[in-house]
């Protein structure tokens, strides 16, 4: 009987309460207008890096056709988590249901697993520029991007796809409050009064092609980049080789940087609140400055972009 009420209980939690940023009851109207014109923005951003690669025929180099795929990551990542996260702002907390919460949880994964996959075949591009550029046009062929990011894509719905299914059949009961502002992977478990061993384990094994790998391959691309730069005896040579690959640098220290280390910091106590400002960081500022980064130190995407606004005001 006591087992039959126990199953009962942890039966009861259907739909779970999303927090989001406690203690900003007086001035919520200020973070809701500045994360709504960020979100606008990197929309903005994101689609017009994505018209520009479609309609500009000189940009047509694989660099871009990746670019253009960051992008449209980019517009995943934001649309899943800041349209819910602006609702949660207003109302001081939202209620979501377990199908909403693992939906959002799992396009999330989605993304950033592929926003992990494209740099590092960003990388790989940018390696084969530099490092054999004789060769590079050649390699870098049409079917081999599309093979690339086909596969970056592939991958990160596949290896998504396990946390959701085993999400589905755990059970919720310890409480149904979830201390973020959106539904992410060890704020969920820690509510799960099932055994959460076995989605902990495929977690830790999917971090090594999702994070680590990657890892390896953009550190040892830009290992062998630098000593090819260093080898251009010119220095306008070096500039022009550095500058061709400092902007994906960028977004990668920016990206990878707050990613691990939002993974590295405990998720309980006083590090609750830096949790969820670091989460801010790649779910949200990352999308908006990803395209900045590109058009800004990019003169080609700055001439198409010129071209396209002066030929609509002609």
């Amino acid at each position: 009987m006591h087992h039959l009420q126990d199953f009962k209980n942890r039966t009861i939690i259907q739909d779970f309460w999303i927090i989001g940023f406690e203690n900003i009851h007086n001035i919520k109207t200020l973070p809701f207008l500045l994360f709504l014109i960020i979100y606008l923005l990197t929309l903005s951003a994101n689609f017009t890096i994505i018209s520009l690669v479609i309609t500009s025929p000189h940009i047509n180099a694989p660099m871009y056709f990746f670019l253009s795929h960051l992008s449209f990551n980019d517009i995943l990542i934001s649309t899943t988590i800041e349209p819910e996260m602006l609702q949660i702002i207003l109302r001081e907390g939202s209620s979501i249901t377990q199908a909403g919460c693992f939906t959002q949880f799992y396009f999330f994964s989605v993304s950033t697993s592929n926003e992990c996959l494209l740099l590092t075949a960003m990388s790989y591009d940018r390696y084969l520029a530099i490092c054999n550029p004789l060769r590079y046009s050649s390699i870098m062929d049409l079917k081999l991007c599309t093979l690339l990011t086909s596969s970056c894509w592939v991958s990160g719905i596949i290896i998504s796809l396990p946390h959701v299914v085993i999400l589905q059949k755990m059970t919720f009961c310890a409480s149904n409050r979830i201390n973020h502002f959106y539904c992410d992977f060890l704020p969920l478990i820690s509510l799960s009064c099932s055994d959460t061993s076995a989605i902990e384990t495929i977690s830790a094994i999917n971090s090594i092609p999702i994070v680590f790998l990657p890892l390896i391959v953009i550190s040892v691309t830009y290992a062998n980049i630098i000593v090819a730069i260093l080898r251009i005896s010119a220095s306008a040579g070096r500039q022009k080789a550095f500058s061709t690959c400092s902007s994906h640098l960028t977004v990668v220290c920016m990206f990878y940087g707050t990613i691990v280390f939002n993974y590295l910091v405990p998720s309980e106590g006083q590090f609750l609140g830096l949790q969820k400002m670091i989460s801010v960081c790649y779910t949200i500022v990352t999308p908006l400055l990803n395209p900045l980064i590109y058009s800004l130190r990019n003169k080609e995407i700055t001439r198409a972009l010129m071209k396209c606004i002066f030929h609509e005001t002609k």
